[in-house]
């Protein structure tokens, strides 16, 4: 038996865990980022994480999730946002492959998460599917029979990014958007009103919190009705923390999506939220580490 290290890092927590040759996770743990370090600092707590496991066990492979956009040939960081300082130009493969001589593979955080749900999620089985992820920004990835579509230069379906009325889609859609704006319309902090608060107190039917909720599915119907003309997926899945809002936030989403695509297409798109919630980014980064190694016919 083969045994995986996975490692997935992102702008609050890096989640890690020991995993088997068959994708099993065996054993879990997290640790605060602390992305301000940068990061120097967060490839220093990978190792740390490596020395962790090396001391139980032989470990055949080292699987990072991260945050940032990844060239997955390097094995690297190419550009990254301001969450993690100096985390541009980091080099996971180099430095760790050097240190342990242990195989390396590195992913993007939503395209690990997008692997997870194609592999054992709602993705499962799908010609085409998008898969985005909502949290502090909005992050996307392309599946086509399977594989993630990295484009030309590894930055495919960074939708983030997108030009949306004036702004982009994170700034407008993101779940730290939902907390803001309903911490400044009640005049209070925005570390009051996390996520899961403000959809109990919408059930509850707190008025500014059900129409925060009814704006943010607008902006999310529009952005993902311009993706579905591009790209015509089968399948979109939702991820991230806002996964486990599915009973109040799908039938939203839906009806915006019904109003912002034609007909002929909307009847041929799913949404879906995502299954593989928590452990997405660990299980993603075992799975892209498996079909890279399958690709060089070491697997």
């Amino acid at each position: 038996m083969r045994y995986y290290i996975s490692i997935d890092i992102g702008g609050t927590s890096i989640k890690y865990g020991l995993l088997d040759e068959g994708g099993r996770i065996l054993e879990k743990s997290s640790m605060a980022t602390e992305a301000y370090l940068g990061g120097e600092a967060i490839v220093e707590k990978a190792a740390r994480i490596v020395d962790l496991y090396r001391e139980k066990q032989e470990i055949s492979g080292i699987c990072i999730s991260t945050a940032g956009m990844v060239d997955c040939e390097k094995g690297e960081i190419f550009f990254s946002g301001e969450l993690i300082p100096h985390y541009t130009g980091t080099k996971f493969r180099k430095v760790l492959e050097e240190k342990y001589g242990i195989p390396c593979e590195v992913e993007n955080d939503v395209n690990c998460a997008g692997l997870a749900e194609y592999t054992d999620g709602s993705a499962s089985g799908s010609r085409v599917a998008v898969c985005l992820t909502l949290g502090t920004g909005i992050g996307g990835c392309i599946l086509i029979d399977g594989k993630v579509f990295h484009g030309f230069s590894s930055s495919a379906c960074e939708i983030g990014y997108m030009n949306m009325y004036g702004s982009d889609f994170q700034t407008l859609g993101a779940s730290s958007i939902l907390s803001k704006n309903v911490a400044e319309k009640k005049r209070e902090d925005k570390e009051a009103w996390p996520g899961p608060r403000i959809f109990e107190e919408a059930e509850n039917g707190d008025a500014v919190c059900r129409s925060a909720i009814e704006e943010m599915a607008e902006i999310l119907g529009e952005g993902i009705a311009n993706i579905c003309y591009v790209i015509n997926p089968e399948v979109v899945v939702l991820g991230g923390g806002i996964a486990a809002q599915e009973e109040y936030l799908k039938p939203l989403v839906t009806a915006q999506l019904q109003r912002f695509l034609k007909p002929v297409i909307f009847e041929k798109t799913r949404l879906e939220f995502a299954k593989q919630r928590n452990n997405a980014g660990m299980l993603g980064a075992f799975y892209h580490f498996k079909m890279r190694r399958q690709e060089q016919g070491a697997w």
